[in-house]
């Protein structure tokens, strides 16, 4: 009669066993999607217009963030910041504009998602709804050395679109 006692055993045995599997493999999307994002670290190249641009990714606050810097030779330093909200990412910008933006993605529903759509969702720093602003934002990962952006904006009601084209920078 000691088989109850040894199923039992075996049954709590295969939880703990399981139980580190499922918690790896119950990695939200959006979660895994971020760690995509995360492969960015690093400096990026690009130009746009005759100006020289310089992007450098890096994570902050113990890793939940992806900080871009974005810096051209003939103005001002911008950030957005990359951060997981439950099945969405989210992404702020700092903008040269005096007004941060806050754009999310629909919920992501695979973790290969690409490319990344945000749209705006709620926004701070506007004196008027007349006012410049990003309104959006798709972000390509071409490949591991390349990668896209168009954001998208409104001004005085008219819509406009800007698109960046980026390179790794090489070591």
């Amino acid at each position: 009669m000691k088989r109850p006692g040894q199923l039992a055993g075996l049954c709590i045995a295969v939880i703990v066993l399981l139980g580190g599997t499922i918690a790896h493999a119950g990695q939200s999307s959006s979660t895994a999607a971020f760690e995509r994002l995360v492969s960015l670290v690093g400096e990026w190249t690009g130009e746009k217009n005759g100006r020289q641009i310089r992007v450098t990714y890096s994570l902050v606050a113990d890793g939940s963030t992806l900080v871009e810097e974005f810096r051209s030779d003939k103005g001002a330093t911008m950030m957005t910041m990359f951060t997981v909200d439950g099945e969405h990412l989210v992404a702020t910008h700092y903008c040269s504009a005096h007004n941060q933006p806050q754009m999310v993605t629909q919920p992501i529903s695979g973790a290969e998602a690409n490319p990344f759509n945000f749209s705006l969702d709620r926004i701070t720093g506007m004196s008027s709804p007349d006012d410049w602003h990003n309104t959006g934002l798709e972000f390509q990962l071409e490949d591991k050395d390349h990668l896209s952006q168009k954001w998208t904006y409104l001004d005085h009601g008219k819509m406009g679109t800007t698109i960046f084209h980026l390179a790794r920078k090489k070591a």
